[in-house]
C-alpha cells in the first residue's frame, strides 16, 4: 500500500469538525469518501495531524493516505479535489516514507485567531466580533503565562484519547493588523478546546477583567474560568504543522483583512 502526505484547507463553518462520527457531516468524511470514489474498490486509510472542533478552519492541514494506486500525486490531488465540496480542498500531495504518519511524526502545530473590532459583512464566518475594547499590551502580559511546558487541564474538557494534559507552548502572542487582532500560538500540540479557551482568557485579560498573575494561577489552582470564557470557533484557523527538519515561523498575520 502506497502512503501519501496531503495539506489540505478547509472552512470549517459546516462542519462538525475533523474526526469522522456518526451523525455528523466531518472533514475526514469527506475526505473518505472522496477517496473511495476516486480509488473504486481500494482499501483506503486516511489520518489527520490534529481534530480541529466543529467549526474550526484550516490553512495546513496535514493527513496520510494509505491506498493501493498506480496514480501520480498530482493525478491524485486533482482527482480527490474533483470529488470534494468547494469548502475542502487538497493543496498538496506528495509521496511519503511508508510508515510516515501525520499526527505522530509532527513535531509542532501552529493556530492563528482571528478578533474583528467591528462589525463584517465579509468576514462573519472567519472572525470573532467584539464590541469592546481591548488592550494588546495586556493580551500580551497575559499570554507570556502560556509559554514553556505546562499543565493545561483546565483548559480542556475530558477526552479519552488525551494521555496528558500537559503541553509546550513555544510561542504566544498578540498583534495588531488595522481593525483585526491576531492572536498566534504554536506549541508541541493542542489539547480540545485549548486554543479557543486561551484565546478566551487573553480577551478578559484585554478588557481589564483577568490579570496575569490570575491567568498565572490557571495552571496552578483548579477554576473553570477558561471553560466559561471559550471563544467561539468562527475565529480560529490550524495554521501549519511541522515536521523533521522544517523551520518553525513564529511570523503573526491575518488571514483577511478588514
Amino acid at each position: 500500500m502506497g502512503r501519501f502526505k496531503l495539506t489540505i484547507e478547509y472552512d470549517g463553518t459546516r462542519y462538525s469538525g475533523w474526526q469522522m462520527q456518526k451523525g455528523g457531516k466531518t472533514i475526514q468524511g469527506e475526505l473518505i469518501d472522496a477517496c473511495r470514489e476516486l480509488f473504486k474498490d481500494s482499501e483506503v486509510d486516511l489520518f489527520g495531524a490534529g481534530r480541529t472542533d466543529g467549526g474550526v478552519h484550516a490553512i495546513g492541514q496535514v493527513a496520510h493516505l494509505g491506498v493501493e494506486t498506480d496514480l501520480l500525486p498530482l493525478k491524485i490531488k486533482y482527482g480527490i479535489n474533483d470529488r470534494l465540496p468547494s469548502d475542502i480542498c487538497v493543496k498538496n500531495v506528495e509521496e511519503a516514507h511508508p510508515k510516515f504518519h501525520a499526527r505522530h511524526d509532527a513535531n509542532a502545530r501552529s493556530y492563528v485567531y482571528q478578533i474583528s473590532r467591528r462589525r463584517t459583512a465579509f468576514g462573519k464566518k472567519y472572525v470573532w466580533w467584539i464590541k469592546d475594547q481591548l488592550d494588546v499590551s495586556l493580551m500580551n502580559e497575559a499570554a507570556k503565562n502560556f509559554t514553556g511546558l505546562k499543565d493545561y487541564r483546565y483548559f480542556t474538557d475530558e477526552d479519552a484519547e488525551q494521555t496528558s494534559t500537559k503541553v509546550e507552548i513555544l510561542h504566544a502572542a498578540v498583534a495588531e493588523f488595522g481593525d483585526m487582532i491576531v492572536f498566534h500560538v504554536v506549541g508541541s500540540h493542542f489539547l480540545w478546546k485549548q486554543v479557543r479557551r486561551m484565546t478566551g482568557v487573553l480577551v478578559e485579560a484585554g478588557r481589564g477583567k483577568l490579570s496575569p498573575a490570575e491567568v498565572a494561577s490557571f495552571f496552578r489552582i483548579k477554576t473553570d474560568i477558561p471553560a466559561k470564557l471559550t471563544a467561539p470557533p468562527s475565529g480560529l484557523f490550524l495554521e501549519r504543522v511541522y515536521y523533521r527538519n522544517e523551520e518553525v515561523s513564529y511570523e503573526t498575520k491575518p488571514f483577511i483583512s478588514l
